[in-house]
């Protein structure tokens, strides 16, 4: 069964830069479309940003000209680089397909202070 983990979290002041990593177990990135998500307590899952399987990236109003997503096929590997940090940003981040189809992980704290 694929297992998602995502790492790169942290505590970082407004304006600061972090970059997110998602790396799976069980299942080639490559053959799919990937996304990254967010959630705040209270709140439904976010899509943030989005790399269909061709390589065009979507990102939601919020983010877009501050987030990309990228991916390493050799490295089986998801990314998120974060510019340009907004408390509003915090959340916790998750990774998955699309349609959030593999078990989600334990996502990864962004925290971002003003």
């Amino acid at each position: 069964q694929a297992q998602l983990e995502e790492s790169g979290g942290g505590l970082v002041q407004a304006g600061g830069s972090l970059r997110l990593s998602c790396s799976a177990s069980g299942r080639t990135f490559s053959d799919y479309s990937m996304a990254w998500f967010r959630q705040t307590p209270g709140k439904e899952r976010e899509l943030v940003a989005r790399i269909y399987f061709a390589g065009t990236t979507r990102y939601a109003d919020s983010v877009k000209g501050r987030f990309t997503i990228s991916t390493d096929n050799a490295k089986n590997t998801v990314y998120l680089q974060m510019n340009s940090l907004k408390p509003e940003d915090t959340a916790v981040y998750y990774c998955n397909d699309l349609y959030g189809q593999i078990p989600w992980g334990q996502g990864t704290q962004v925290t971002v202070s003003s």
